[in-house]
């Protein structure tokens, strides 16, 4: 019997066996409707309701959920980071995600250059781990700084440098697996009495092997499978079960001693067996020196025909990216910066990597491929970029796929097609006819990727939530098929079969072919258990669509602003599901803080985007059932602003929480902590008029207990105190004294800077007075504090209170300057959004900035210079505002504190310092903010030296840093005052 669904089980009888099943495992077992809508959806285009989510501790509990499940026919769906592109990660049975335990680097063998690993190891961290021993994992993958060793294996992945060092298959020792009937076994290369051992066991093993042999040894079936496989020069080669690999071995009657059933697990995308451990072959690093060439074109044709004769050269790597990818590029924040290279507007780019072992033999290189270039004279242009530069370009590369996603509307460029692998000798003809057949489906089609290994990831832009474009969905991918066949390529060459192209599997390789590959299932995993509806047997490519097909759109009034996005629904619909918020705080950049912190989908930006998609799809995010469910995803979202630019698709779910926070609570009432936090910056003011009163009932334990037992504030932070102000008397007070003729500017004095930061802003007047600029002070509340806790009208009030102020300013050109980030970039960011009806907005928002980011620019023009500052000696360890790293640069920071020539600076790569306003303060958020800053942050500081000053712009940051480590940070511009000579 083959295991069914349970599409329509009773949920009392659901709760029943599940409520069964987590009595028995350690780890967690989640079957809510939240955790459901989170992983009903992968990086594809198909959507499936789970039944549930278990997140195993150990082999026992993996034990337990395969027994469970062949007690109640219940499908098991293996999953780790959930980026797949081809649908292999979702199903409607149980999701088991290993991404949570599954972690640990087991053992590492440097003489013999092998790791054993778990399936949850992810690929950078891997690597990160090997570097000091000379060692790495070749494959590598676009999304290799959250991917895992599992996944890699489930889908034989291969990536950039897949020409110089093969795909996963190639690197894989031995596999520790779960068989379908609970018992475990390992998988690697026998010897000739070791298989023959194998086929004479009485077990569920010893059946395996010898199905195989009796299916796979006659030499007629041997023959037409080769015949219809994809060419052996082709190594990125995913279609179906690799069988073919297996001929050779003397176990199939070959010449080669032995059986290995690597490369037949090696792309079996769990179907076949659960792997709970990996022996990796490793090699050594790569040679030290490196430089990239960058070949443009003007025709995607140019491009390809390129291709073959520089592979010639012996590249490290050789990857392609058309103009829709590069086009994409101009407006993300994050990735602006990396198209520094880009010459022209290119249909096309070659990115042609070179490594050698000195600088005098990568030279040698670099004119060998540029001669070779100039042969063919069809690129333009062909900067080279230094070694500390081909980052840039790699990480321009990487984040194609993702930024895909942020095309606005319903159109998208849709994996089915993108897969393709042939053999580098028919690459141009293939793209040709390829080319052809888009234009006759009147499509613009992009191309990216891996053309020195011969696939081109290929991409037509389709609605997929109307019938006519879910036609030609099938019909594209139906007539690639046969295209590929045609060229004995590989319809799927490193993404996997899935759902979108196994269905396709009985015509490339022929039906008779295709009842091995069944056999072979049949053999493994006899009820179909393991992660049905993938390679054989394939659920329908055009159904379980992310969309309801023809769908009425539902209608959404929103109180900010989201027609850049179309609307609430297509922001979170924006997330594609590549995962890029799950990398960890090892890998560079913020997002996402709480999931660092937690390891939880749900506290992902696409865990957040999955749910609001879900409810809003299906009845409203406000409908009483919803409310809670969202407002339960969103709950750890600190704000930080980091998935608006680090999300390739910016997914801004800060201003998202924002919205969804005042819908509810105009609904169902504003708490009195959220009215608290929310007006904090009146409170302050009032504070401010009785400070010494204030500040000694703050400090008292007794008062200061009653009044966090009653707020909900957590016992272990310190209230801070209020300061009284004279900013007008010090104001005047300057302008006499130093006479500035400079630049008008204004300086923006915040409800933080106003009330709890007086010092720093006074701090802020007398650098900018004193380098000469003629500063105008406004004093005003930025909306910040009712902003986070979704007072949306009372923010817009201070808004408009704000535009008008400020806006005879602006018309003189004056800048705005800020001292509290995310006061000021507010009226970059939310601004907008709130007050779209007054044209005056954008203009306000051009004008306003940090004062980092402004003096920054000034050193760069030349106004004000080094001379200007001391030429002592000091250490400055910088944390810049989430906000700033979002919507600015942190490097304004850096670059201001380098200008006395003697300091010497360091970013701290910290991500979100874990306090986010009042999130910190808030008794239950507490433990995940300090354990945020404990990821990063707190430790740097930690092993800073006592003369070593810290830094930190945030309000905020400061407070966190001095609860977190006992340390007081300064905000630059006290550092830069403190600085002038």
């Amino acid at each position: 019997m083959k295991c069914l669904f349970l599409r329509q089980i009773h949920t009392n009888l659901q709760n029943a066996i599940f409520s069964q099943l987590q009595e028995q495992l350690e780890g967690k077992l989640q079957w809510d409707q939240g955790t459901r809508a989170m992983y009903a959806t992968d990086g594809s285009v198909y959507r499936k309701l789970p039944l549930g989510v278990a997140f195993p501790k150990d082999i026992e509990d993996l034990k337990k959920i395969v027994t469970w499940a062949q007690t109640h026919q219940i499908s098991l769906i293996p999953r780790t980071a959930g980026t797949s592109l081809a649908g292999q990660c979702v199903g409607e049975g149980l999701v088991v995600d290993v991404s949570r335990h599954w972690t640990k680097i087991i053992e590492l063998n440097v003489e013999a250059r092998t790791v054993v690993v778990q399936p949850g190891v992810i690929r950078d961290e891997l690597n990160a781990y090997l570097k000091p021993y000379g060692l790495f994992f070749g494959p590598n993958t676009s999304t290799s700084n959250r991917c895992m060793i599992g996944g890699m294996v489930g889908n034989n992945s291969s990536g950039t440098t897949s020409i110089k060092y093969g795909v996963t298959r190639d690197k894989v020792v031995s596999l520790e697996v779960l068989l379908s009937d609970g018992s475990t076994t390992q998988i690697n290369e026998l010897t000739t009495e070791q298989w023959k051992q194998k086929i004479e066991q009485d077990n569920f093993e010893g059946t395996l092997y010898r199905g195989l042999k009796d299916l796979l040894a006659p030499r007629e079936v041997q023959e037409r499978i080769v015949e219809a496989f994809p060419k052996k020069e082709i190594h990125r080669r995913n279609t179906g079960y690799a069988v073919d690999l297996l001929f050779d071995s003397e176990f199939l009657g070959g010449d080669k001693p032995g059986i290995n059933l690597i490369p037949l697990l090696c792309g079996s995308e769990g179907t076949l067996a659960f792997t709970t451990s990996i022996t990796l072959k490793l090699d050594p690093l790569p040679p030290a020196v490196g430089a990239m060439m960058v070949t443009h074109y003007h025709s995607i044709e140019d491009c390809l025909s390129d291709v073959y004769p520089l592979m010639q050269e012996g590249l490290y790597s050789c990857e392609m990216m058309d103009k829709v990818i590069l086009d994409c590029t101009k407006n993300n924040r994050e990735q602006q910066a990396n198209r520094y290279f880009v010459e022209g507007d290119p249909a096309a780019v070659l990115m042609l990597e070179v490594r050698a072992d000195d600088q005098e033999q990568l030279e040698q290189k670099l004119v060998q491929l540029n001669a070779r270039v100039s042969e063919s004279g069809l690129s333009y242009a062909q900067p080279v970029l230094a070694q500390s530069e081909i980052t840039k370009a790699e990480t321009l590369r990487k984040a194609g796929l993702g930024l895909l996603g942020n095309m606005v509307g319903d159109r998208k460029a849709v994996a089915c097609i993108e897969d393709t692998a042939v053999a580098l000798a028919d690459l141009k003809f293939f793209i040709g006819e390829f080319s052809e057949l888009m234009r006759r489906y009147k499509q613009d089609a992009v191309y990216y990727a891996h053309a020195g290994a011969g696939e081109i990831h290929l991409r037509p832009i389709l609605n997929l939530k109307k019938s006519e474009d879910v036609v030609l969905f099938r019909s594209i991918t139906t007539e690639v098929a046969a295209l590929t066949k045609k060229y004995k390529g590989s319809f799927s060459g490193e993404h996997g079969d899935g759902i979108v192209r196994a269905e396709f599997i009985p015509m490339l390789i022929g039906t008779e072919n295709y009842e091995v590959l069944k056999s072979v299932k049949n053999l493994f995993d006899p009820h179909h258990l393991f992660n049905p509806g993938k390679i054989v047997e394939a659920y329908k490519m055009d159904e379980s669509l992310r969309y309801e097909v023809d769908r009425e759109e539902p209608e959404v009034n929103t109180f900010l602003d989201f027609s850049d996005k179309l609307g609430i629904l297509r922001a979170a619909e924006a997330c594609n599901g590549s995962g890029d918020c799950r990398k960890t705080h090892h890998a560079a950049g913020g997002m996402c803080p709480s999931y660092q912190a937690t390891k939880e989908e749900k506290d992902t930006t696409r865990g957040r985007a999955n749910v609001l998609r879900e409810m809003i799809t299906h009845g409203g995010m406000t409908k009483p059932d919803h409310a809670e469910i969202v407002k339960d995803s969103l709950d750890l979202c600190v704000g930080c602003k980091a998935c608006a630019s680090e999300c390739p698709s910016n997914v801004d779910m800060t201003t998202m929480k924002a919205e969804f926070l005042y819908q509810y609570q105009e609904l169902n009432g504003y708490p009195l902590r959220a009215k608290f936090f929310a007006y904090s910056g009146v409170i302050n003011q009032m504070a401010q008029k009785v400070a010494p009163l204030a500040n000694a009932v703050n400090g008292s334990s007794f008062f200061s207990s009653l009044l966090k037992k009653a707020l909900g504030i957590a016992p272990a932070r310190h209230i801070p105190r209020v300061y009284r102000q004279r900013f007008n008397q010090m104001h005047q007070s300057l302008l006499a004294q130093y006479q500035p003729t400079g630049k008008e500017v204004v300086l923006f004095i915040d409800e933080f800077t106003n009330t709890l930061d007086v010092p720093v802003g006074e701090d802020a007047l007398a650098l900018l007075i004193r380098l000469g600029y003629q500063v105008k002070l406004y004093q005003g509340d930025s909306g910040r504090t009712f902003l986070s806790k979704g007072f949306l009208k009372q923010a817009q009030d201070l808004a408009q209170k704000n535009l008008n102020n400020l806006s005879p300013y602006i018309a003189k050109s004056m800048p705005v300057l800020g001292i509290e980030p995310s006061a000021v970039l507010s009226f970059k960011d939310e601004y907008p959004r709130m007050l779209s009806g007054d044209s005056r907005v954008a203009d306000l928002a051009k004008s306003s900035m940090t004062i980092e980011h402004f003096l920054a620019q000034e050193a760069a023009q030349g106004t004000i210079s080094s001379k200007q500052f001391t030429r002592s000696n000091k250490e400055i360890k910088v944390h810049c505002h989430c906000h700033q790293k979002a919507l600015e640069n942190a490097k304004d920071t850096f670059d201001l504190l380098n200008l006395p020539e003697k300091y010497s600076v360091a970013l701290i790569n910290s991500g979100c310092c874990g306090m986010a306003g009042s999130f910190g303060y808030e008794k239950e958020h507490y433990q995940v903010s300090m354990d945020i800053g404990n990821l990063r942050l707190f430790p740097a500081i930690r092993k800073a030296e006592k003369h070593v000053e810290i830094a930190a712009n945030g309000t905020s940051c400061r407070h966190q840093i001095e609860d977190g480590t006992k340390k007081k940070a300064k905000h630059p511009v006290t550092l830069l005052l403190e600085a002038l000579a």
